[in-house]
């Protein structure tokens, strides 16, 4: 048995604590918040601010854990290459962790060092830098802090005037004590998908079959598996994903994501070193092991034979409608599970979260059938169905 210390316990931590419970590993899941989704099915938990470098020393040192596995950003992720040569095991590697936390690493690495197709892009520290940068990249730009997850932060900008509210929004909206920004020019993209690779520390790297997903204001709303692309475009992806992950070390699951535009390019656009929410589709059994069982596997050299599609899938978020305190008020956010689980091959999973805000993500409704089917059937149900359990309708055309 491996103790393991989680470092983010959202509904990503959650699946990944399950998936360590059920092979009799002990976890310990931290977060900013007590009985965040993945502590309710932890051993143990620890609320700090994983920011504060000193604290999350202290818990390490309480603990003394064989693995180390970050789930979120906002984590002093210098500390972990101390601990790294203390001889406890960071997933996927304290190198990885370091940079992936941060898209200017991220992003100089894929292309100034690798020479991978990526957006134009600059980054900005002051309003006068943003401005010139913008100027550079012209209209349409993209902007998004240095540090975040789930969209925070991030817009479209269109036109001068919207400049100032865009750098405000990002620097305001950044985790972590990193105040820049990073311009991106904006890639007139046909689809954007995700390619999870494995790497293992005795094994081949391994590539799930690619996810397609939609995005709105930088945040996922809607997944499925398999997403169509031609041969030579996904051996692009395959030959990105491991060009990057390589570089960055380590065993484990990484979210790698990619435009595809209109013209067939295969663009890299960024990675998170750990299971990623568009991912999440794999929970209807899609593959054969879900990526939270083989993030799992990769992380104790578990042997993975083989990764395949086992059925076409789909998944759409389930958005609050409301703001609702801890514990969550049932009164003003009633799940309703009733209709939606009345259709055959639909699974529900509500993330447990015990605060909810308008627009927050709280639980994803999943449908599968058989291989061939009608993927874009699939993704209407499962919207459909997703409208059901809060009564909203967070999908929008693009």
């Amino acid at each position: 048995m491996k103790k393991i210390l989680l470092l983010g316990s959202g509904e990503l931590g959650k699946e990944f604590v399950i998936a360590a419970m059920r092979a009799g590993q002990y976890v310990i899941a931290c977060d900013r918040y007590d009985n965040a989704p993945a502590m309710q099915v932890a051993d143990e938990r620890e609320v700090f601010s994983m920011l504060d470098g000193d604290a999350l020393e202290a818990v390490v040192n309480k603990h003394k854990p064989d693995i180390i596995v970050p789930e979120i950003e906002a984590i002093r992720t210098e500390r972990l290459f101390k601990f790294e040569e203390q001889g406890i095991q960071v997933v996927p590697s304290a190198r990885a962790v370091n940079y992936t936390m941060n898209r200017r690493a991220i992003r100089d690495l894929a292309s100034r060092e690798l020479g991978l197709r990526t957006a134009k892009y600059f980054y900005a520290k002051t309003f006068d830098e943003f401005k010139q940068a913008a100027d550079e990249i012209g209209f349409p730009c993209v902007v998004k802090p240095l540090m975040s997850s789930s969209g925070h932060g991030q817009s479209y900008v269109h036109n001068d005037e919207e400049l100032a509210e865009a750098f405000r929004e990002a620097m305001e909206e950044g985790r972590g004590d990193v105040k820049e920004v990073i311009i991106e020019e904006f890639i007139d993209f046909d689809s954007e998908f995700t390619l999870l690779t494995v790497t293992q520390k005795d094994g081949p790297t391994l590539f799930c079959p690619p996810i397609g997903h939609v995005q709105k204001g930088g945040d996922y709303r809607e997944s499925w598996q398999p997403y169509q692309i031609g041969d030579e475009a996904l051996k692009q992806a395959q030959h990105m994903a491991d060009e990057v992950t390589r570089a960055l070390t380590g065993a484990g699951i990484w979210g790698v994501e990619f435009f595809l535009t209109k013209q067939g390019e295969v663009i890299f656009s960024e990675l998170s070193p750990r299971p990623h929410d568009t991912g999440m589709v794999t929970l209807g059994h899609t593959t054969n092991l879900s990526e939270f069982e083989l993030h799992f596997r990769a992380v104790m050299g578990l042997p993975i034979p083989a990764i395949h599609l086992e059925h076409a899938g789909a998944s759409a978020v389930i958005l609050s409608p409301v703001d609702a305190s801890a514990p969550v008020d049932s009164s003003l956010l009633p799940y309703n599970l009733v209709e939606a689980l009345k259709e055959d091959r639909t699974r529900i999973r509500i993330f447990g979260k015990p605060e909810a805000h308008k627009g927050r993500r709280m639980g994803v409704v999943l449908c599968y059938g058989e291989v061939g089917d009608d993927v874009n059937a699939l993704r209407d149900k499962a919207k459909r169905l997703a409208t059901t359990v809060l009564g909203t309708e967070p999908y929008m055309k693009k």
